[in-house]
């Protein structure tokens, strides 16, 4: 089993890369958005209940597919009410059944970024749109990227064409 953990900043393209790389490679997708819409359609963004089954669904979903040996491609945006041990412990239960994991980062300018934000395409999930809160929230994000493990792959998608990093991934996946 591999799984790719995709993690970026917001607007940096996680789920338009990883859609590429699902389709070259057949790999599930396994979006972070899927389980924090479903959640967040009961319990307010950031509350104990949303936190406490986010991170549930998103790790027994892993580990399932670490379980029967199914490669999986999962989105990540680092921020303050993931715990911030959360890659690591995901990665052992990974590793516990055999598997592997490419952790791969997205980075981008603050410039491109608040481009991309504003994009009509990012309403199909309720994703961030609004730059004011953005640059708010901007110190908090940027500490949970620090924190975030080393990554095999690093691509700035900001210079980077979504399928060319696409088929960056693909090629670290098979080495």
């Amino acid at each position: 089993m591999q799984l790719v953990f995709l993690h970026g900043p917001v607007a940096a393209g996680k789920l338009t890369i990883a859609r590429l790389v699902a389709e070259r490679t057949g790999i599930a997708l396994f979006h972070n958005h899927l389980v924090v819409d479903a959640v967040a359609a009961v319990f307010p963004f950031g509350s104990p209940e949303f936190v406490r089954l986010r991170e549930h669904f998103w790790i027994e979903t892993i580990a399932a597919a670490a379980r029967e040996g199914r490669s999986l491609i999962f989105t990540f945006a680092p921020e303050p009410s993931v715990a911030a041990d959360f890659p690591e412990r995901l990665s052992a239960i990974v590793a516990a059944a055999g598997g592997r994991v490419l952790q791969v980062a997205l980075t981008l300018s603050d410039a491109e970024q608040e481009r991309r934000l504003v994009a009509a395409d990012r309403a199909a999930f309720g994703k961030l749109r609004s730059v004011e809160l953005l640059r708010g929230l901007r110190p908090g994000l940027a500490a949970c990227l620090a924190a975030m493990p080393a990554p095999d792959l690093r691509i700035d998608s900001g210079a980077t064409p979504a399928g060319d990093a696409a088929d960056r991934i693909v090629t670290a996946m098979r080495a």
